[in-house]
């Protein structure tokens, strides 16, 4: 196996977004009300947390891309007979051993992700159970891939919705609630209601993915939104997920809990980024369903592009909404 096919294994472009979410996670916690650090100043334990935790999502993505692939062999004979394993460029045993090298190397150092007040190497390897959620958050997405993918676990993939949840949950409420964890405990509600945001997010997004896909989903039994229930039905299935979520920020701003409100970023910019993408999801509703069927006749159509696109402008939004 050569490092083009390990690239086109690993799927580089799907690398970003997760590593954006822990460092939005991070910088979010760091500029919110919650910061445990008296100091309240970028120290090297903060940035050192921040870029591997960055990383160990990224590699945790690769590891799920490669098992996906590998349990998705036979319907990507069909849709995508290019890739390294279809086209028989890599053999299983060869993707099996790369998924198992990059789990390890996401999974092990995820141990040293707890937050303030434990800075020294010695103080996190050796820090109560307790301060370790980072890593049970990235082990409980790793358990979650290998359900979405993997026959044996129940390969919730070919299960309609419950893929959807497979999927938004670890990708988007924990990978949220993970990156505040590298920073802050991951107990306070703001973290989970930003988790919450991202995850109704992608409950529907996610499946613009799945319309390029019908062809060799429908005959290896994966029933996904748009197998199960036509292009047009699942296309009006996803739209809300485009939009609804982003009704929570400004709710956010405004309920109280406590002393103080569950959103502690600057308000203005929360409620000008839940207008922007509010406004952006009315769009992109409108290119899902002006043809539904269109969906299914590009491998990659401009919604799943802008599904990506709001993604990462919502994670950059909610960092510079914490850090003015």
């Amino acid at each position: 196996m050569n490092w083009r096919d390990v690239r086109d294994l690993a799927r580089p472009f799907t690398l970003v977004p997760p590593a954006l979410g822990i460092l939005s996670g991070g910088l979010c916690a760091f500029g919110s009300a919650h910061n445990p650090d008296p100091s309240r100043s970028f120290t090297w334990p903060v940035m050192a947390n921040l870029a591997l935790g960055a990383l160990c999502a990224s590699l945790l993505n690769a590891a799920s891309n490669v098992l996906n692939q590998i349990a998705d062999l036979e319907a990507d004979r069909i849709n995508k007979p290019q890739r390294p394993l279809p086209s028989g460029r890599v053999d299983l045993a060869s993707a099996w051993r790369l998924a198992l090298l990059l789990y390890l190397v996401s999974l092990l150092p995820a141990w040293l992700l707890v937050p303030y007040p434990y800075v020294s190497l010695w103080a996190k390897l050796s820090a109560p159970w307790s301060a370790h959620g980072v890593f049970a958050l990235y082990l409980g997405a790793a358990l979650a891939t290998a359900v979405y993918s993997l026959p044996q676990l129940g390969r919730t993939k070919r299960l309609g919705i419950w893929a959807n949840l497979t999927i938004a949950v670890p990708r988007g409420v924990w990978l949220k609630v993970a990156g505040w964890g590298t920073v802050a405990p991951i107990g306070k509600p703001e973290a989970w209601w930003m988790g919450l945001i991202f995850g109704a997010f992608l409950l529907g997004a996610s499946s613009t993915k799945d319309f390029s896909d019908m062809a060799g989903d429908r005959a290896s039994g994966v029933l996904t939104l748009p197998v199960k229930y036509g292009e047009r039905r699942a296309a009006w299935m996803i739209a809300p997920s485009f939009v609804l979520p982003w009704l929570l920020i400004p709710l956010g701003v405004r309920w109280r809990v406590g002393e103080t409100f569950l959103l502690t970023g600057n308000p203005l910019l929360l409620d000008l980024l839940a207008l922007v993408l509010t406004l952006w999801g009315l769009y992109t509703c409108a290119l899902l369903l002006r043809e539904p069927e269109a969906l299914s006749r590009t491998e990659n159509h401009p919604s799943w592009t802008h599904m990506y696109l709001m993604m990462m402008t919502a994670q950059v939004g909610f960092a510079a909404a914490y850090l003015v």
